[in-house]
């Protein structure tokens, strides 16, 4: 387990996975909050994403905005993991693949501009694998504005937003997706954020707080990853229930603590019934079980059957692609 004991690092992680500013100095904020010097603060950043404990500062997209998404997953012969994964990562469209514990042993993200790019990307990698690939669609989420505490003050998780796409205008999937992808760390970020774009930086910090306000961008911060900083017992729980029943057993279960993420999936009917899905990020495994108890005991999800698929190894982990992109060879 990676323990992050500078205050001032701690800090960085706690305070500022959302809601970074946006303003011509980002850094020298966060560097006033924590009476640092600018540089020292980017400096910081810098050396926990070449660690590999933050992927980037950024922007993470919410689901079904502005491109597609679906979870998918494979059952691949213990012998082909390896061989199995790779073909999976060398999808530009995959942000995310874990192994998991279960005989649908890997788990993954496909995203896109649109639907056809994501049923192009789950096909490809069904023709290329031989298997038989999940495709389990998003219905609704109930929570999935994801963050980790580094103390043990309370995380702040705020409630779900209403998303106003109305307010999309051209040119901004350029710039979701190189948010999405993450911020230069040089003391004008967002400048040369809008040097790359060819755009006016003023205008593009504009589009940004517009896009924030409207729920398209879900949270602009430091994007961890869990695993390096000590959230080593991840647990995707999966429950079997009518949909009627999810209407209420959503929301509870999104709003009990340890859960970080929830939403309602379509079933693959004959393969696959599950409906309602939760993520526990936890530091151990019996914390992971204990949460998971408190959840089962939720009178909203009585009688419900549900499974564990413990993670065991992170292949790859990305922000969303939103415009379309080469697939490789």
């Amino acid at each position: 387990m990676c323990h992050i004991t500078d205050p001032k690092d701690r800090s960085l992680l706690d305070d500022w996975q959302r809601d970074f500013p946006v303003t011509e100095r980002p850094f020298r904020v966060l560097a006033e909050r924590l009476e640092l010097d600018e540089g020292d603060v980017i400096d910081r950043l810098a050396r926990m994403r070449a660690a590999g404990r933050i992927t980037r500062v950024g922007a993470t997209i919410a689901p079904g905005t502005v491109s597609a998404s679906t979870l998918a997953a494979v059952s691949a012969p213990e012998e082909r993991i390896e061989e199995v994964a790779a073909i999976i990562d060398a999808e530009p469209g995959v942000n995310h693949n874990y192994q998991r514990q279960d005989d649908w042993n890997l788990w993954f993200v496909a995203t896109g501009p649109n639907r056809e790019h994501v049923n192009d990307t789950l096909a490809r990698i069904s023709a290329r694998t031989g298997l038989q690939v999940l495709d389990l669609r998003l219905v609704r989420p109930f929570n999935v504005d994801l963050g980790f505490r580094m103390s043990d003050r309370k995380q702040r998780v705020p409630g779900a937003r209403k998303v106003d796409r109305s307010v999309m205008q051209p040119g901004d999937l350029d710039l979701l997706q190189a948010l999405s992808s993450g911020l230069s760390l040089v003391p004008d970020p967002f400048a040369a954020l809008a040097r790359s774009l060819e755009r006016d930086a003023a205008e593009v910090m504009d589009r940004i707080k517009v896009l924030h306000d409207a729920g398209i961008i879900s949270r602009l911060g430091v994007i961890v990853r869990h695993r390096a900083l000590g959230w080593s017992a991840n647990a995707m729980v999966v429950w079997d229930m009518p949909a009627e029943q999810v209407d209420a057993a959503g929301p509870a279960l999104a709003a009990h603590p340890g859960v970080t993420l929830c939403y309602e999936r379509r079933p693959v009917e004959g393969v696959w019934p599950y409906r309602l899905y939760c993520m526990i990020h936890a530091r151990s495994r019996p914390e992971a079980r204990e949460v998971l108890a408190g959840a089962v005991a939720l009178p909203e999800l009585a009688g419900a059957k549900h499974r564990v698929l413990f993670s065991t190894r992170c292949f790859k982990q990305t922000g969303a692609l939103i415009k379309p992109k080469e697939v490789a060879a």
